[in-house]
């Protein structure tokens, strides 16, 4: 699968443009804001019908517009596929494939795989576990569809089970007939989630740890540990024994929607004790083994995005990297870097064909 040509209107800081790109190395170079990340997330937009760094749609009009469209060209196994995604201010945001609108987005995801490594990225280290839980949750959906009706009934009948709560406080009232209706279904959906979850992280971890040593040049001994109350107790023993502490704080305490991953390297937190660059070859192995799980288990090979990943590595990391790369396993890739000459030395390595655009 490759992208063969992206048309962009209004989107974000682009008016109007189109690129065409070779099947193997796209390059985007130029100078802070100009827009080199904002492609590679109209080529995100195209397979997840979202923004990776912005999550709300109309924030990605451009200013002044009242639309944006993103158009992609794709050849999959030699067969030609036109995705549009596109949004009117005041209007709900259209995803066609093939000239046929989508009723659920989530129908899509999984259709396009793609992986991206950025330097929004960090947030997976330095924020709470619910940017963590979205990661793993990001991986298995695109090839597991069961999982994400799952994700999303659980997260609806999450929603209502703490509006419930919220009503029993508000009013001075307790109905456990009801809120036990809630809890059936929250432990039907969760428990397939952790079962999922675990068993996903179990094929998971050790390519992770394979691609970090890669990365690092077996440097460092890092570690990925899934946290979740689900290794002790079920999911109904949770809701019960929490129940008198839900009451108390009008929401849902206990759950998979608690569950988190540990960062480490050594046997300590990367988020403390991890220098920029660890951390950074940290979250590219992660990203790394995230393409070769999902190109394990899908018929294509996810597209790639690199987002400015070669800054504050140092030149052995970058050489790793483009080690890495210059595998045949790899398919389009697409890095985005201010410094052109850097960015070319890099690509020349690769032995690939390439293409710079100059923004």
């Amino acid at each position: 699968m490759y992208l063969k040509k992206i048309s962009l209107v209004n989107f974000k800081n682009i008016e109007s443009q189109s690129f065409d790109f070779q099947e193997k190395i796209n390059c985007f170079v130029g100078d802070n804001g100009v827009g080199k990340t904002n492609v590679l997330d109209a080529i995100y937009y195209l397979s997840f019908a979202k923004s990776y760094f912005n999550p709300v749609a109309k924030q990605n009009i451009r200013h002044g517009e009242g639309f944006f469209m993103v158009e992609g060209d794709y050849s999959i196994n030699e067969r030609a596929e036109k995705i549009v995604c596109s949004l009117k201010l005041g209007q709900k945001k259209v995803l066609k494939r093939n000239g046929k609108s989508y009723d659920k987005f989530s129908e899509h995801i999984g259709k396009l795989p793609l992986v991206i490594i950025s330097p929004a990225d960090r947030d997976l280290v330095t924020e709470g576990s619910e940017t963590r839980r979205k990661f793993i949750d990001g991986v298995i959906s695109q090839q597991n569809k069961s999982y994400l009706k799952n994700l999303i009934d659980y997260n609806k009948v999450l929603s209502q089970r703490n509006a419930l709560l919220k009503y029993f406080a508000a009013n001075r009232t307790y109905d456990a007939l009801n809120l036990s209706v809630y809890n059936e279904q929250l432990t039907d959906y969760g428990t397939q989630i952790y079962i999922a979850r675990k068993s996903f992280l179990a094929d998971f971890i050790p390519i992770f740890n394979k691609k970090y040593q890669i990365v690092s040049g077996d440097k460092e001994q890092v570690n990925l540990e899934y946290k979740s109350q689900l290794h002790d107790f079920s999911l109904t023993d949770l809701l019960h024994n929490s129940l008198e502490k839900d009451k108390v704080l009008q929401y849902t305490s206990s759950g998979i929607h608690k569950d988190d991953l540990s960062f480490e390297i050594g046997e300590y937190p990367i988020k403390k004790f991890g220098s920029q660059g660890q951390q950074k070859s940290y979250l590219i192995a992660l990203k790394l083994a995230q393409f070769e799980f999902i190109k394990q288990q899908s018929s294509v090979v996810p597209i790639l995005l690199l987002d400015d990943i070669f800054d504050k590595l140092d030149e052995k990391r970058v050489s790793q990297i483009v080690d890495l790369v210059n595998n045949d396993d790899f398919g389009q890739i697409f890095i985005t870097d201010t410094h052109s000459e850097r960015t070319e030395n890099i690509v020349k390595q690769s032995n690939k064909p390439y293409q710079i655009f100059k923004l």
